[in-house]
């Protein structure tokens, strides 16, 4: 069964929600962390299994939970960011893998493609409307607090908490994205993209754009395959964003190869 136009509107929302976060995650150097964040919303996500209520909520409160757990610690032991996460990656990763098991782990790791009924997508593209926007109004402030935390705080800028709320943003974007790609793959979804355009614009407006643009392209492909091929639609899309990321290499390779030598 082939998806519908309107079936791809919110996995298209959700794409371009992680498009934008992961461009900022590159930037702060959080590629990797960025992924082992996204596994914390295994626990939560068994929890609710086994409490019979909807996955993506409990996968939220545990990534929030997560969230404010890596930021109380990175700000109390001024650990490095990805240290942190790393910690508790691992810890809800093993956690949620007791109290998950058989088919419901598979796909709280790989995602499924069950209907979202419309209530959960209302929702939902509320909730990428609000990373989007998010994003895109904060990121001057993201930056500027990249490149010089104290810079940032003579402007004004409350450096602590705006890392709080991208990391609050970070994991509702995982959230929006664990009923399509699973939580060992959502992650992926925001930094290839993301590294993909990182490597090939030459700004930031144009990183963000690009990013956004693979993201969407990447999960529009993949849905619209899954069905022909009889794949499963989460580990297809990230593979279609895996392949652009490696064109882009070769044909960026192939270009300076083709220049002329002075």
């Amino acid at each position: 069964m082939h998806p519908a136009p309107s079936d791809l509107l919110l996995p298209v929302a959700m794409a371009a929600a992680a498009g934008l976060v992961g461009s900022v995650a590159v930037m702060r150097r959080m590629a990797l962390a960025s992924d082992a964040l996204s596994h914390v919303a295994l626990p939560g996500v068994a929890i609710a299994v086994l409490l019979h209520l909807n996955p993506v909520l409990g996968g939220l409160a545990a990534l929030f939970l997560g969230s404010l757990l890596v930021w109380a610690l990175e700000h109390r032991t001024r650990l490095p960011t990805e240290a942190v996460i790393g910690v508790v990656f691992s810890a809800a990763l093993a956690i949620g893998s007791m109290l998950a098991s058989g088919e419901e782990l598979l796909e709280a790791l790989f995602g499924g493609s069950r209907q979202v009924g419309r209530a959960e997508a209302g929702l939902g593209l509320a909730a990428a409307a609000f990373v989007i926007v998010y994003v895109l109004r904060a990121r001057s402030r993201l930056v500027i607090a990249l490149v010089s935390p104290d810079l940032a705080r003579t402007t004004g800028i409350n450096v602590e908490r705006i890392n709080l709320f991208f990391l609050f943003v970070f994991a509702l974007t995982v959230a929006l994205g664990l009923r399509f790609l699973g939580v060992l793959l959502m992650g992926s979804l925001i930094i290839i993209p993301a590294v993909t355009a990182t490597y090939l614009a030459r700004s930031l407006r144009a990183m963000q754009l690009l990013s956004v643009a693979i993201a969407v392209a990447s999960t529009v492909a993949g849905s619209l395959l899954a069905p022909r091929l009889h794949l499963e639609q989460g580990p297809l899309i990230i593979v279609v964003a895996a392949s652009l990321f490696f064109a882009a290499l070769t044909a960026r390779s192939g270009n300076r190869s083709r220049r002329p030598r002075r």
